[in-house]
């Protein structure tokens, strides 16, 4: 597989994959302007404008847009997230052409109109409401608010709905004025793709664009603190927290595979005390996410309110026991279960694309997989362990939903860390 970097003068930034042997592609652009880069005032705006996007541009209708891909066989979509928004597609190679310009027509000539924003307005006041009502959804909203409190990087992407009732069409007009500029997308496409077709049409398209400049933005700090919130729920649903390493931080590897040991599979240690030996949860799970400033370790389960004590208890106790006694086996499960997971997903144009995007935003480089899987394979037990020792001192955030009141508090979980 080949990948190819090519930078505009204007700074927009064009990178792609040929993967021999697929039919298909995947092409987008990923801009960086995400929910850490809104102001308090503009907190939801990013996602508003990931929704506007498809509402309709200069040359077309929202129903156009749709029917222009789906009309080929093709799928378009978008997300937002703390760091980024991005809008791809997924078409036949001869259609890539076509999946570019109608991306960047979204991108760069949404047309903003009043009604459509009413209704796009009542469409994500309904998907806060789904959320609320969706406890292993909301729970990692209000964890990550906890963490970081009071900072960009904590608030929720889809924002509140005050914020949200009150977006106006020169609102999103300004924020795309001031981060959706050339030096602050990439292009990415994987699969069937010809590197210098797209470079033209690219070059056409964005190549007279007027840099908008990096915009600063607030650092992000793991803070740590508590939510709970009761609610008559069949289950009191635990999230609990641990700062950890930024994804340019050496330990970030370390990190990850510390969350595969502790809840990334069924064989892990919380999955077989909590689940397997005591029969306290269906769902129990640990990971490890990185952003560029910062990083999270993060603990889920739902349990009745009458064991939600003991699954809390548990759980503590497992991750003590794993800074004294992690084994050299458990380590090389995860780090192959790392390495299975990370080329698997690279069978995939769609994966391929974000991948090279997003490591292109972090690095300046797209590196080889081979790097990164150098990078795992040299993870010790060692490291592992010093891993889970250092959280057992480490910030820490706790978010409880539902059936709480049996549930103990962040303090008493922190003595209980440190014991």
């Amino acid at each position: 597989m080949t990948t190819r970097l090519t930078t505009l003068p204007n700074g927009f930034r064009i990178v792609t994959e040929q993967m021999p042997g697929l039919l298909s592609s995947s092409i987008g652009i990923w801009v960086q302007a995400g929910g850490r880069h809104e102001r308090a005032e503009q907190n939801g705006i990013a996602h508003f404008l990931e929704h506007m996007a498809f509402k309709g541009t200069k040359r077309r209708t929202s129903l156009q847009i749709a029917e222009e891909i789906e009309d080929v066989g093709g799928y378009i979509n978008a997300y937002t997230s703390r760091e980024m928004t991005a809008y791809y597609a997924r078409v036949l190679q001869a259609d890539v052409p076509l999946a570019l310009d109608v991306i960047s027509d979204i991108v760069l000539n949404p047309v903003f109109d009043q009604r459509e924003i009413e209704v796009e307005r009542g469409v994500i006041l309904q998907e806060i409401g789904q959320a609320i009502d969706t406890p292993d959804d909301i729970i990692f909203d209000w964890l990550h608010e906890a963490s970081y409190p009071d900072q960009a990087f904590g608030r929720t992407i889809l924002g509140p709905e005050a914020r949200v009732e009150s977006f106006t069409r020169e609102d999103l007009r300004r924020f795309v004025d001031e981060h959706y500029g050339p030096d602050q997308m990439i292009l990415s496409a994987a699969g069937a793709v010809d590197h210098d077709a797209i470079v033209a049409q690219a070059t056409e398209i964005f190549g007279d664009l007027k840099p908008v400049g990096t915009k600063p933005v607030q650092p992000a700090k793991f803070v740590g603190g508590e939510r709970r919130e009761v609610k008559t729920l069949e289950q009191a649903h635990f999230a609990l927290s641990f700062d950890a390493p930024s994804y340019r931080h050496d330990d970030v590897y370390a990190a990850q595979v510390y969350g595969m040991v502790m809840g990334g599979g069924m064989s892990s240690r919380l999955f077989q005390k909590i689940r397997e030996e005591r029969g306290l949860c269906y769902t129990i799970f640990a990971q490890s996410g990185a952003y560029e400033d910062t990083g999270q370790i993060t603990v889920y389960s739902g349990t009745s309110g009458e064991e939600v004590a003991d699954l809390a208890g548990l759980t503590i106790d497992e991750m003590k026991r794993a800074a004294e006694d992690m084994t050299e086996a458990e380590v090389a499960r995860a780090r192959a279960q790392m390495k299975a997971g990370m080329l698997m997903g690279l069978e995939s144009p769609s994966a391929r694309a974000e991948r090279i995007a997003r490591l292109l935003a972090i690095w300046g480089r797209v590196p080889e997989v081979e790097e990164s899987v150098v990078r795992v394979d040299a993870v010790t037990v060692e490291d592992v362990r010093g891993c889970a020792e250092r959280l057992l001192t480490a910030p820490s955030a706790l978010a409880l939903y539902g059936q709480i009141a049996n549930a103990p508090d962040l303090e008493v979980i922190r003595r209980r860390l440190a014991a």
